[in-house]
């Protein structure tokens, strides 16, 4: 771990940075735009737009690299994140809210992209792993320390609004000063759809939820806690323990992955998180109750993501892993557009707790689906499965890809040693 840190402490660090950004933007959207008035369904739109453009920019970029470089490419992007977050305080519309909106997801996506291209170029075979891990980690604390800087700030004026713009601005400094020659982005064969539900239709669908979830969670979790009366203390402090349970579960989840019949796990996941989100749903809103909730939507909605990855690389041959991983950025992506707008309706007919109910709906059906295809087919033996790798649901097709390299080398590790085992 301390050669990866050494080798991308600067990459990470401006990373981080962005990430501290990015999880002040996104909570002070739900709590400004309650104190604007705006509807509810109207914040859900807003919220949609970022993944809507997250998703746009994730297809895109790829080809603005190959045209005009990595470093063009980021330094663009990031300075339209800047100046997009200083431009919400001065026109307090829905519907120009949503436009940044699209423009800051476009922006974060081209940026990760970039940013992972270079962090996955730095990172060797054996390095590739614990790179992916650092990365989680940065984000993870990015989030969770943004949302500090929110807790301290004051979201009716202006000042949360320039200092995510200050830091996305003061991240372009240690990426561009120390990143080796630009790698370059190959075009790879990508899988289809059809092709990828074929291969696991557990995986397929879960994701498409999943999306729905993790969008909910990080978008309308805000709205939702403005919308109960929390002050934008416990605001912050609710979103954080969100982030903060998946540091806490990555690894144990993990270990049990490598250990068990995954749909097994992803149905009990599923299970704990369903009825995490029915106590949310039926109990009202104690404070101390609803930072225990948060914390357990967070460790099993985040590392499902990485569990339904693993899980999918179990019925692919190491050739296709790398070729599913737009796939599931894009499937992802259609549930996390789709996932604020429902939720934010759902909180518009029935109140607040609708939040919960969408979540609660979503869960349940991962966990029944599981069910259902443990009787479709046969578990593979633990022995023949796939590497474990934390990757974030925000990650780009680049992090999905690095994951889905580590998974084969994996593979193609343990082949060598069973062929060795077998000569001797």
């Amino acid at each position: 771990m301390l050669k990866v840190l050494g080798n991308s402490w600067a990459l990470l660090l401006g990373m981080g940075l962005l990430m501290v950004g990015n999880g002040v933007q996104a909570t002070l959207m739900g709590v400004r735009g309650a104190m604007e008035n705006f509807s509810t369904f109207e914040l859900s739109i807003i919220t949609s737009a970022y993944f809507a453009g997250f998703l746009f920019g994730s297809r895109l970029t790829p080809e603005l690299i190959r045209r005009v470089g990595h470093v063009r490419v980021f330094a663009a992007l990031a300075s339209f994140i800047s100046a997009a977050l200083v431009m919400f305080p001065v026109v307090a519309d829905p519907w120009f809210w949503t436009a940044l909106r699209v423009i800051i997801g476009f922006g974060f996506s081209g940026v990760y992209v970039t940013a992972e291209s270079w962090l996955n170029n730095a990172a060797t075979n054996e390095t590739r792993g614990q790179t992916l891990s650092a990365y989680m980690v940065v984000q993870m604390l990015g989030i969770v320390s943004g949302q500090v800087i929110l807790g301290y700030g004051d979201p009716s004026g202006f000042v949360l609004f320039i200092i995510p713009s200050v830091l996305v601005s003061i991240s372009f400094a240690p990426i561009l000063l120390s990143v080796s020659p630009t790698p370059a982005f190959d075009n790879t064969h990508r899988m289809s759809l059809r092709e990828l539900f074929a291969a696991s239709p557990l995986s397929f669908v879960s994701m498409v939820l999943l999306g729905g979830i993790f969008a909910a969670l990080f978008g309308m979790g805000s709205v939702y806690a403005s919308m109960i009366g929390l002050s934008v203390g416990q605001v912050s402090t609710f979103i954080a323990v969100i982030f903060f349970g998946p540091m806490v579960m990555q690894y144990p989840i993990g270990w049990l992955s490598d250990r068990m019949d995954r749909r097994q796990l992803i149905f009990g996941m599923g299970l704990l998180g369903g009825l995490a989100a029915t106590v949310g749903f039926v109990s009202g809103t104690s404070f101390p109750l609803l930072l225990t909730l948060g914390f357990l939507m967070g460790a099993t909605a985040n590392p499902l993501y990485s569990l339904l990855l693993a899980y999918l690389n179990d019925y692919l041959d190491p050739d296709d892993m790398a070729a599913a991983s737009g796939g599931l950025v894009f499937i992802n992506g259609l549930g996390a557009i789709t996932g604020p707008v429902i939720t934010g309706w759902l909180m518009g007919v029935i109140g607040p707790h609708g939040f919960w109910l969408f979540i609660a709906i979503l869960m349940f059906s991962i966990a029944s689906y599981s069910l259902y295809r443990m009787t479709q087919r046969a578990a593979t033996p633990v022995d023949e499965t796939s590497a474990y790798v934390s990757v974030m649901p925000t990650a780009s097709p680049v992090a999905v890809g690095a994951a889905q390299e580590w998974a084969i080398d994996q593979a193609e590790d343990v082949d060598n040693t069973s062929d060795q085992v077998s000569n001797q």
